[in-house]
Formats: structure tokens, sequence, C-alpha cells
């Protein structure tokens, strides 16, 4: 194992037969990997090797603490190379070759087909091209904030420079200043498509020059030139010290092997039992290796241990609530706005690294972060109209230490980044999503703004929990609530003010001894004949309901669900057993609370008598209550729909 100093300006005749062998080594082992698992990306893992065997050379990382706060980071976008990645981590300590020969891409492996943390030494499993730069750019964020001198190292693909995230990560990297952070673009030209510029013309070097970062071009297969350049890098030897540094590698798909070379078929097909052994013969290996390696892996466990890759824990002051009186009327947005500044009141000081960060996208006045901005500066993030990167880089952000909000409109901060937080989730992050304009609520903006299928999106994403507050008192405490929860949260509100939500001697529902607890439903109101279920905007709306039906005799309760995911089921079913339900909510009905709750009935095996209450079509722009009077989501008609219900029942 190779351990590099960069104060010496060449490397040794010694260090580079070292890297030349360790090279035929790492080659033997992607080959084998990769025809043993019968699938895999050889080309490009061997066009790469270089690169990580050079990165790896330099980077301060302990492969018997891989976890340790103060190392360098080590991101692969191009996931695909996974067997590179796992033969220079085999090469530099990290794991014996045994299990990653035997368990590669096998059901339960930590050795997947796409890098993983599961792995040590995988720092973000990465796979869907265009997103590991976004989250190295947190990581190198992160380690500034600390005051930490570790740097970030991301490899990439050249392919995956076509996606418009990598240009809005590269962006953010030269507005925050992350000059401790090097990527590394394996530029063999070819994807899966063929010839890259045929797929999709691209001038690398000027669009990267274009965005600031300084640039260094090398043969990606030179040990000798690609140590000049990280050297550079970890120096502060370039013309923007300041900046980040892009080094461009020439090489060639499928290095090594004579026939494999310039062949874009190696992409993703692995070589057949005979062509592996051709190309072992070729690096200097014994063919038959492979025989051995085949029969012992027919009966080998699947046993590697994962590796645990949990966010630093950080230790949150949630702050005293703040109690709105039943004279106020504001929105909920506000009340986020006031909680996340009583959190870095009481989290972030000056001098010191700030435990709370927010991120939004332009947005910053409509999600109510302006106090938040003005008391905590370093910790507040303009990531501009990029809410693709900006979704990434919170999630790298919310597993180095820090609590982070991620703050957008709702059909930008789910229904835009699906996909972004669906990786969180893989990587285990503990990013807070508060999203504001959700629903129809947001009126005059038309549908295009109208965010009404998000909780269908957000039940898909298993680790994510979904609170959707009634009023500001309960915004107050969720928000606080999940400042001290570890993982994924959503938090989804309205455009709209409301008005405090009151218990029947008319103080605060939500008042100074109430408690937010996940899984558990508020009983606005007991009823009994029946009960409406709902949550946020259309809370005071069912209440209101519930006083017309009051005075024509019927006795109806309200039961706000504001805990989605964990869910309230025993709750629901106390419902039910009251009499019909009623479930109301500003969304389409195909995917939002009502159809949960009639998952949960139907499996709980028990009578009950449900109907569901939303928006059965895309609305128009136009006034909330009006758009709310026209899919019968207003008062009166609510009333009128829960007493038909009763008489039916």
């Amino acid at each position: 194992m190779l351990r590099l100093d960069p104060q010496r300006p060449e490397l040794s005749p010694e260090e580079l037969d070292w890297f030349d062998k360790a090279f035929r080594r790492c080659a033997r082992r992607v080959l084998l990997a990769t025809t043993l698992a019968g699938s895999g990306h050889p080309g490009g893992s061997l066009s790469s090797l270089g690169l990580l065997l050079s990165v790896y050379a330099l980077a301060k990382v302990d492969p018997k603490n891989p976890r340790a706060p103060e190392r360098d980071r080590v991101v692969v976008s191009h996931g695909h190379i996974s067997p590179g990645v796992y033969s220079v981590l085999c090469e530099y300590g990290f794991f014996p070759e045994e299990p990653f020969l035997l368990e590669f891409r096998r059901a339960g492996s930590a050795f997947a087909g796409h890098v993983e943390q599961a792995v040590p030494g995988v720092e973000w499993n990465t796979g869907n091209l265009g997103q590991g730069l976004s989250a190295a750019c947190g990581m190198a964020r992160a380690l500034k904030l600390k005051g930490l001198p570790a740097r970030v190292f991301c490899l990439m693909g050249d392919g995956e420079q076509q996606k418009g995230q990598v240009i809005e990560a590269r962006r953010w990297a030269v507005k925050f200043g992350l000059n401790n952070l090097c990527v590394l673009i394996d530029y063999n030209r070819l994807q899966i498509g063929g010839d890259t510029y045929q797929v999709m013309p691209q001038d690398l070097r000027a669009e990267i020059e274009a965005t600031g970062w300084n640039i260094i071009e090398v043969n990606g297969h030179d040990f000798a030139a690609l140590y000049r350049a990280l050297r550079s890098f970890l120096l502060g030897e370039v013309p923007h010290p300041e900046r980040p540094v892009a080094i461009l590698a020439h090489t060639v798909m499928g290095h090594g092997v004579s026939f494999m070379e310039n062949d874009a078929k190696w992409h993703g097909a692995p070589l057949s039992p005979d062509l592996c052994q051709k190309a072992l013969a070729e690096l200097g290996f014994d063919p038959e290796e492979l025989d051995r390696w085949m029969e012992k892996r027919r009966n080998y466990p699947v046993s590697f241990p994962h590796h645990p890759h949990d966010p630093e824990p950080v230790e949150i002051d949630p702050g005293e609530p703040v109690l709105y009186d039943p004279e106020t009327k504001t929105d909920c947005r506000s009340a986020y706005g006031k909680a996340l500044l009583s959190l870095a009141e009481k989290n972030n000081f000056p001098g010191k690294s700030p435990k709370v960060l927010g991120l939004t996208c332009d947005l910053e006045g409509s999600v109510k972060m302006s106090a938040f901005r003005k008391h905590s500066p370093q910790a507040f993030h303009e990531s501009g109209i990029q809410e693709h990167h900006t979704a990434a880089v919170a999630g790298a952000l919310s597993k180095e230490g820090f609590l982070v909000f991620f703050s957008t409109f709702g059909v930008f901060g789910v229904d835009e980044v699906y996909n972004q937080l669906r990786l969180n989730a893989l990587n285990r992050t503990a990013l807070k999503v508060v999203c504001t304009h959700l629903g129809a609520d947001v009126g005059e903006d038309g549908p295009t703004h109208q965010c009404v299928d998000y909780l269908g999106l957000l039940l898909s994403l298993k680790d994510f929990e979904i609170y959707l507050p009634a009023d500001p008192n309960q915004t107050d405490r969720i928000i606080r609530f999940i400042a001290g929860r570890p993982g994924n949260a959503f938090v989804g509100m309205g455009r709209s003010k409301v008005p405090v939500i009151t218990d029947e001697d008319g103080r605060p529902f939500f008042g100074k001894d109430y408690q937010f607890k996940p899984g558990q439903a508020d009983w606005i109101r007991r009823g009994e004949d029946g009960t409406f279920v709902t949550y946020g905007a259309m809370v005071h709306r069912c209440l209101a309901a519930r006083k017309i039906l009051k005075e024509k005799g019927f006795s109806v309760g309200v039961l706000n669900i504001a805990s989605v995911r964990p869910f309230p089921r025993e709750d629901l079913l106390r419902a039910a057993e009251t009499g019909p339900i009623l479930v109301v909510e500003d969304h389409l009905v195909e995917n939002g609370l009502g159809a949960l709750c009639a998952r949960e009935l139907a499996l709980s095996g028990k009578p009950a008598f449900i109907r569901l209450k939303g928006l059965e079509h895309y609305a128009t722009s136009g006034k909330p209550d009006e758009l709310f009077a026209r899919a019968g989501l207003d008062p009166q008609s609510l009333a009128a729909e829960m007493e038909n219900l009763l008489k039916q029942s």
C-alpha cells in the first residue's frame, strides 16, 4: 500500500513501478468480479483505475477508521464503476479481496452493482448520474463550516457531464468558495450510446472554465502526470487558489486489455469466461484462477458485514415554543420562520461553527427564512433556482453533524426533486424538508404551482416522516420536534393565513402544555355520529362544517392527522367505531390521506363506512376559497356531504 507526500515534486521510479503493478492487480479484480457475477461495468472501471489509485495514495483516509471526522472524502459519482472502486479499496487495505470477488452483486451483499456506503471507504450511494458532485459540495461545505483542513475528491464520468445538475453544482461550488474540492473526470469519450460527442455535443473544458473553475488536463493513465495535477490542487498551486479544481483526465475505455480498449460495448457488459481468461493472461496472471473462483463462489455465503453509515449526531436546543393566541391570524409558514429563527438563536453563535443550516432556492421571503439569514448569514445558503442540486447538497450536509432545513414551494421541493429525495433516503440522510405553498391553497398561481400530489410521492419514500400542521401553534411545535428527531422529515403547509385552532373553551388547542407526538392524531372535537378526518388548512373548514351540522342536531368529531407517517392507526380505528368517516383534504383523492386511511381500514379487517373528499382534478387559477368551493371543500359543502353520509349510514 502506497502513501504519498504531496510536498515532493515528482514520483520516484519505485513509486511509478508500484502504480504499474497495482493497476494490473486492480484490473485483475475488476475482470474477475464482473465475470464471476455475470454482470457489471468493467470498461469504465479500467479507464478510472489510474484516477482512483492516485487519489487514494494522497487522500487522508484510514482503512482502520474509515469514518474518522477529520478524513478526506472520496465521492464516486459514476457509481457503476463499483468494480474499480472496490478493487482499489482492496488494494489500500479497506477489506480483503475474497468477499468482494465472491459476493459482488449477490443478493444481500454490501458489494452492490453501484457503490454503496455499506462498503468501508464509500462515502455516498451513487448510480443515478449527476448526483455525486452535489454530495461532494455538501461535504466540502461542511468541512469549511467546521474549520477542518480536509479535502473532498469527486470522481465522475464524462457522459454524466450532460446532466444539468452538474452545472448547478459547479456554480454552487464557486459561490461558496469550495477550494477544498477537486473533481476528476474520466474522459474516455464513450458511454452506453457510443461516442459522447455524438450522443450529446459538449466542450467540457470550455463549460468547466465558464463556471469559474481551475482546470488541469492530463493523460489519465500517466501516474506521474496525475500526481502533479493532484499535488497542484493540494498545494493550491493553481491560477485561482480560492476556487475548486477540475482534472480532465484523458483515458481509454477498457484500458490495459487490448481487445477491450475503445469499445463501448464493455461499458456495461462483463467478459465471457474465455475472454476473461484471455485478459488475465494478457495482464500477467494465471487464467486458470477464474475456474477456481467460480467453484468457490457457488457455495460461498454472503457474510461480509454492512458498514454503518448513520449521520453524525448533532445536539440541538429546541428553544421555547411560541404561543399564538386565538386573535392572531397568520400563516403556518410565518410560524415556521419564527421557529427557525429561535433554533438559530439557541444553537448558532458568533465565532463558532453553526449547528442549524438553511437552504432555499430564490424564495427566501416566501418561505420566511429572512430572519434566519439575518441572524446566521454563514448558515444560510441561497442556492438560486437550482432545486435538484440544492436537495442533494442539503442531504449531504445533513450527514455531517448539522441540522439542515431545505425550504421551497411544495411543487419544487417534492415534485421536482423526487429523485434527489429518494437518493437522500437511500443515503440515510437526516434532512428536514419544509415546504410551503402546498395544495390548491396556492390559489391564483394556478395548477403548475398547486402541489396536490405530494403525499402520493412522499409516501413512496420509505425513510421520510411526514407532518402536516393544522395551525401556527402546531407548526411551531412540529418544527421544534423534528429539530431533535433523527432521520429525514417532511413538514408541509399551505400559503394562506389560517385561524388558530381552539378547544371548546376558546383556548388554543395546541397550547403551552401541548406536546407533539408522532403517530398520534389530535381529537380537535369528539362526536357521537361521525368524524371528519383531515389535516392542514382543512381543519378549520371542517370545524366550521361541524358547527353547521351541530345546529342541525348532528354530533360530528374532527380528527386532525398531522402525523401522516408514522400513521395514527389506532385513532383512525376509534373514529371508525364512532360512525361514518369523511376524509377531507386539499390533495388529489387518488393518492392522498383518504387513500391511506381507506387502506388502513381495509387492512384492519373491521367494517367501516368511509368517503373521500378532495380534489378530483387539477384546479384552475383563483382565490383559494373559490377553488375550494368549486371542489366541494368549503364548510357548507362539507356539512352537506357529511349530512348525506350520516343519513346513508
